[in-house]
């Protein structure tokens, strides 16, 4: 099954001078939405690396995205009304040409009426005792299945549906209650069938709710990226507030009070208050505390009752040393006006950090670094730069005279172009380190154009299936310089496409009454290794592969919706001779030993089939019997691969003098820190890059001193 994948940051470069150049002309005059769809029509067509024709091909596709995009679990449409779709299957195209919504609208409309026929089903079928042993099976649909014959076989779907989350629950709760040694009365089956009946019932009217509350622009978006994914999976259309969400996580900074909301029934819930921030520093907001009000500085109190959470959210945001004052309901029912500063709020686990692993049996002291995404502020002069932090976490572990730096890039989705061209240049004189190409092949070579090299001794680049877009931009250009060793799972993401964001409202004069119109995010170009070939599908192949528990699983770019191909171009002219790789057969040789030699990665390797047996899986029994056993038999055999990573590998990881103090001074940090140090302590793959380290210290490179 294909799908539009976990959002990744995308590489991105500034193209402010480009989009004020941006005019596309002859944008007709309407409302919000049809001015919106055009607009971004319009720069699809002119910018997109791979331009789509809007014709009936386009429409196909559109009318198949969506319809997944709205019903993917097959619980709301039948056949019947796929058959009213129909019609429209291409026409999708001229409406979108005249900026209008008609399919979208049918498709709404047909929507509402059958949640309102799905939730009278499912609140007649929760009404009602299951028979808990009634044979039956359940399949998960896929973008493939079809959608039920008619309302008796779509109702029969929302029954197994109930019915397998009910028995889900309640095999949960019985192996729960068979660790209990009070000696408490069990609750019987009949009980536990009663109470989790009503909890789903619960969960499923308020998740309805919410869907009804949707605001039409939210619903709107979605109509606007299965457009967007036609063109490829990295383009997509943002909402003004979606556009400030992602600057959020790219910045890793935000202004406000610091918790997480949730929407609870008319009001807004706490689930969370961000360790370190505001809110959490006044003490008085606490986990669960409803949210009734808000008011400003000067204002009156706002009754939030009813409203949706993203507008809730825009009343409690905003600037540093501004004050909210939020009503609040106390789990005991006390009401009290509660007084917050807005301050910006550091979300540090975004940011590098580094260690110290002083390994006791090799004698050699090895730096680490943990880059979770090349973040970057350009919002802010103070903002954080994820290669500056790079060049201080190197400067600071040369201090200490480690023998080699592991650079930890897992999961690490990408992010900033300059920032990666930059880093890369940080291990290597001048040089080229990516080439991008826009549409019409005209091809540039990005280079780093600074002599000094950072860091001039061994480096092992961690890698994992996740490591996407600038991860891969990095791992490459060091594997093609022979500067690095890069070790990991079978292959990373495969994700070698370079966005843009252009700001519509400045590429369309006028309609300053119905601005901002949002953002849209797409490829204009696709990058390449120095050696000409691309990322692009293939990912990045590590030097040292090692055992990974979703290694059998298909995972990254190639199973995207509508991925651009591979291809390649000529290759830039490279060369480094700072530390230069030229053992790497025995790395290979003498990592595979170890490897081979470890209880652990035989285990992971196992774990792997399991993984995939599991994933593969798609159909459900709906006996209790059947179910708890199939359950229990997933359960005892994952809980045999419960303790990959409960053993200290890595005994000797240590901060670095120079970062304790800022961390000693709040005991948020000394938390997570501490948690930090563990998982590192018990990683068996930074401790297989740690000894691999060790091992090019031992054979030796071609290495000078470092360069100004």
């Amino acid at each position: 099954m294909k799908t539009r994948g976990p959002l990744l940051f995308s590489a991105l470069v500034l193209v402010v001078g480009l989009i004020a150049a941006v005019r596309p002309a002859d944008t007709p005059p309407g409302d919000a939405p049809s001015v919106i769809l055009k607009t971004m029509l319009a720069n699809l067509q002119s910018y997109h690396y791979q331009p789509q024709d809007i014709d009936d091909d386009f429409s196909e596709r559109v009318y198949t995205q969506y319809l997944n995009d709205v019903d993917g679990g097959r619980l709301f449409f039948t056949q019947e009304d796929i058959d009213a779709f129909s019609q429209y299957r291409d026409a999708i195209d001229d409406q979108a040409k005249a900026g209008e919504y008609t399919f979208y609208q049918v498709v709404q409309d047909h929507l509402d009426a059958n949640m309102d026929k799905a939730q009278g089903w499912f609140e007649e079928i929760l009404a009602t005792p299951f028979d808990l042993e009634e044979a039956g099976e359940m399949r998960d649909p896929d973008d493939d299945a079809p959608w039920a014959a008619d309302d008796e076989a779509l109702k029969q779907h929302w029954h197994d549906y109930m019915k397998r989350e009910l028995l889900s629950q309640i095999v949960d709760r019985r192996e729960e209650l068979e660790q209990d040694t009070t000696g408490a009365v069990q609750p019987t089956l009949d009980s536990l069938e009663i109470e989790y009946r009503g909890k789903i019932l619960d969960r499923y009217q308020d998740w309805f709710k919410r869907m009804r509350e949707l605001k039409p622009s939210v619903k709107e978006s979605q109509y606007l990226n299965a457009m967007t994914a036609v063109f490829d999976p990295h383009t997509s259309y943002f909402r003004p507030k979606d556009k400030e969400s992602f600057d959020i996580r790219f910045s890793g900074r935000l202004e406000g009070i610091g918790a997480t909301l949730q929407t609870d029934d008319e009001y807004t819930k706490v689930t969370s208050v961000v360790v370190g921030g505001p809110a959490w520093k006044g003490k008085e907001l606490k986990e669960d505390d409803v949210i009734m009000g808000v008011r400003q500085e000067k204002g009156d109190l706002v009754d939030i009752k009813g409203m949706p959470l993203e507008d809730v959210v825009d009343k409690i945001r905003g600037p540093k040393g501004t004050m909210v004052y939020l009503k609040v309901k106390k789990p005991d029912g006390v009401i009290e006006e509660i007084a917050i500063e807005r301050d910006v709020i550091v979300i540090d686990d975004t940011y590098a950090k580094s260690l110290i692993i002083d390994d006791q049996e090799g004698n050699e002291k090895i730096g680490y670094i943990n880059l979770p995404s090349f973040y970057a502020d350009f919002q802010n002069e103070d903002g954080r730069f994820s290669a500056k932090d790079i060049a201080t976490e190197l400067e600071k572990l040369q201090d200490q005279n480690v023998d080699g730096i592991v650079l930890d890039l897992r999961n690490n989705g990408g992010g900033s172009l300059r920032d990666v061209v930059d880093m890369t240049g940080f291990f290597i004189p001048e040089g080229p380190v990516v080439q991008v190409a826009g549409r019409g092949m005209d091809k540039e070579i990005l280079s780093d154009k600074d002599r000094r090299v950072q860091y001039d001794g061994p480096v092992v680049v961690l890698v994992n299936e996740y490591s996407a877009s600038a991860s891969e931009i990095l791992a490459a250009a060091l594997q093609d310089y022979g500067r690095a060793v890069i070790v990991g799972s079978n292959s990373t993401f495969g994700k070698g496409t370079v966005q843009r964001f252009i700001d519509m409202d400045r590429t369309v004069n006028g309609y300053n009454d119905i601005k901002p119109l949002g953002t849209v995010k797409l490829t204009m170009q696709k990058f390449y290794r120095i050696n000409g070939g691309s990322t692009q599908l293939r990912g990045v192949t590590p030097d040292i592969i090692l055992p990974d528990s979703r290694s059998l699983l298909e995972t990254g770019e190639k199973e995207q919706q509508y991925p651009m191909a591979w291809s390649e171009i000529e290759p830039a002219k490279y060369s480094q001779d700072v530390y230069k790789i030229d053992n790497l057969d025995e790395l290979k040789a003498r990592s595979a030993s170890r490897v081979a030699d470890s209880p652990t990665f035989g285990r992971i390797q196992e774990n792997a089939e399991r993984v995939k047996r599991q994933r593969d899986r798609d159909t459900y029994p709906l006996a209790l019997t059947d179910f708890e056993e199939l359950q229990r038999a997933n359960r005892t055999e994952a809980e045999m691969y419960d303790d990959l990573f409960d053993d200290v590998v890595n005994p000797g990881v240590l901060n670095l003098e120079v970062d304790l103090e800022p961390i000693l001074e709040d005991e948020s940090k000394v938390a997570r820190n501490d948690d930090f140090k563990q998982s590192v302590g018990k990683d068996v793959y930074i401790r297989e890059a740690v000894q691999i380290v060790e091992d090019m210290v031992a054979l030796g490179g071609k290495r000078v001193g470092n360069r100004d």
